[in-house]
């Protein structure tokens, strides 16, 4: 499938997708979210792929926001359902996927940006990023998870501050606070992200699949976490990974997953 606005990049079992609008400094419109969604159903589908990054393009920007000039004259109606197709065809659709994906921050990543990131299983920043959700000062609040996800990664009280002062927070505060897991140069963010992408690949699809869902069902209202796990834990014991694994340690030899 060809994309206009993202590049989608397959080599040895990660899916590099860069979101490629430099001019605005990859500014999330809804064209792009399109372009996403589609980007990464098909990676998801790919068995060959195992891993997935998302970056920006440059070295400014990982997404600097939404692309404000596509809403700002939309009403409370038209305002709802922008938030809830973002977040249905994106943000949501990210954090539940069977594939991991890493979110590999190379400059700003505010508003949308930010919130893409959080959506994403986990984190690595260059050391020039910049992070924030600004959009009290545009009059309105994050739409696309941004106050539900950055307090279950940073806690309350910093995301009120984060959200309240509509300030940035560079690599270093992202790392302190727990919002990104590690800090790199700009060259080595995605090697970075690569070799982490090659460790998680030596280990079953089949049961990070099910883990995903495990630890996402302890954010999931009225879901108990506990008894996904239990479920999660039990249908791994009918997969062929399961058998192979077991087998491989058993053999003292390295694991060869089918799936």
């Amino acid at each position: 499938m060809s994309y206009s606005n993202i590049l989608s990049e397959k080599n040895d079992g990660i899916c590099t997708i860069t979101i490629n609008r430099p001019a605005k400094l990859n500014a999330l419109n809804r064209k792009t979210i399109q372009e996403l969604h589609g980007a990464l159903l098909e990676a998801d589908d790919a068995n060959s792929v195992k891993v997935i990054i998302i970056t920006g393009s440059g070295e400014k920007a990982f997404v600097a926001g939404a692309d404000i000039s596509e809403f700002a004259d939309f009403n409370v109606e038209e305002g709802s359902e922008l938030a809830a197709q973002g977040q249905r065809l994106l943000f949501d659709l990210v954090e539940n996927l069977n594939t991991p994906v890493i979110a590999a921050i190379n400059g700003f990543a505010l508003g949308g940006g930010l919130e893409l990131a959080m959506s994403c299983h986990f984190r690595v920043a260059s050391d020039n990023a910049k992070m924030g959700l600004p959009e009290v000062s545009l009059g309105v609040i994050p739409g696309y998870g941004g106050t539900q996800r950055l307090p279950q990664l940073v806690g309350k009280g910093r995301a009120m501050e984060m959200i309240m002062t509509a300030g940035m927070i560079d690599a270093q505060q992202a790392l302190d606070f727990g919002l990104v897991n590690h800090v790199v140069k700009l060259e080595d963010l995605l090697p970075m992200c690569e070799k982490i992408g090659s460790k998680i690949m030596r280990n079953s699809s089949v049961a990070i699949s099910a883990a995903i869902k495990a630890v996402n069902a302890n954010y999931e209202s009225g879901v108990n976490g506990f008894k996904v796990e239990i479920d999660q834990f039990g249908k791994c014991f009918g997969t062929a990974d399961f058998e192979e694994g077991t087998s491989a340690f058993l053999e003292k030899r390295k694991a060869n997953f089918p799936g």
